[in-house]
C-alpha cells in the first residue's frame, strides 16, 4: 500500500505519513513539497492508492485535483484544508476530489475518510451534510422533516456511523457483525430514505434528525 502526502512543511507531511501508517504499518508513505513533486511521483509509482493533498501547500491548491486527474484519472485525492465552510467542501468535491477532511478533524476522522476512500465510496465531511441539513430546515420555517419509519434502530446505527465516514468493514468490526449484515442495512437504508448512495443517505439522516 503506498499513499502520497503533498504539503510544503516537512513536519506536517511527516505527522500525516505516520497517521497513516495506522492503517497498515507496512505502508508507503511519499512525500512532495509541491505539485510538481508530486506529479513526478505519481508518474513513477503507479501504485499509488490515494493522495493526501493538505491545500495551501506551495503550488498545491484545488488545481492540484484537476492535475491528479489529468496525470491519472482513477486515482482518488483527499483534500486536508483549513477552511471550514461548507462551501469550500463543495468547492473541493465538485472539482473532483474524494474526500475533504478539515485541519481540526480527529486523526481517526482522517484515517475514517481515507478508509471510506480506499473501498470506493467518498467522504463528505459533516460541515456540508450539516449545511444542506440547515437549508431545507429554513425552506421547511424551521420544522425537521418526520423520521422515516422504516428505519430499525440497528440501521440507525449503521447510519450514524456512514454519516462519520466509516466504511462497512469498520462499521462490521465496531458493530460486532458480518459486513454482509451491514451491505444489507445499507441497502435497505438507502431504500427507506429514496436516496441512491451513501453521501445522500448521510444528508438525508441528519436533516431527519436521526443524527
Amino acid at each position: 500500500m503506498k499513499f502520497l502526502v503533498v504539503d510544503g512543511h516537512a513536519m506536517t507531511r511527516d505527522g500525516l505519513g505516520a497517521t497513516l501508517a495506522q492503517l497498515r504499518p507496512e505502508a508507503l508513505v511519499l512525500q512532495a513539497r509541491d505539485l510538481t513533486e508530486a506529479l513526478a511521483l505519481v508518474a513513477e509509482h503507479d501504485d499509488i492508492e490515494a493522495v493526501l493533498l493538505v491545500v495551501g501547500a506551495a503550488g498545491s491548491g484545488l488545481d492540484a485535483i484537476d492535475a491528479f486527474r489529468n496525470a491519472r484519472e482513477s486515482l482518488p485525492v483527499v483534500v486536508l484544508s483549513g477552511a471550514e465552510t461548507a462551501r469550500d467542501a463543495r468547492d473541493a468535491l465538485t472539482r473532483g476530489a474524494f474526500g475533504y477532511v478539515p485541519r481540526s478533524a480527529s486523526p481517526r476522522t482522517l484515517l475514517s475518510a481515507v478508509r471510506l476512500v480506499l473501498d470506493g465510496d467518498r467522504y463528505v465531511p459533516p460541515l456540508v451534510l450539516n449545511g444542506l441539513a440547515d437549508s431545507g430546515k429554513s425552506e421547511a420555517r424551521g420544522d425537521k422533516p418526520p423520521r422515516p419509519p422504516a428505519l430499525t434502530d440497528r440501521q440507525i446505527e449503521v447510519l450514524r456511523r456512514v454519516c462519520a465516514g466509516f466504511s462497512n468493514k469498520a462499521i462490521a468490526r465496531e458493530l460486532g457483525v458480518s459486513e454482509k449484515t451491514v451491505k444489507a442495512h445499507v441497502t435497505a437504508i438507502l431504500k427507506a430514505l429514496n436516496v441512491a448512495n451513501r453521501g445522500q443517505a448521510a444528508t438525508a439522516g441528519r436533516a431527519a434528525g436521526f443524527v
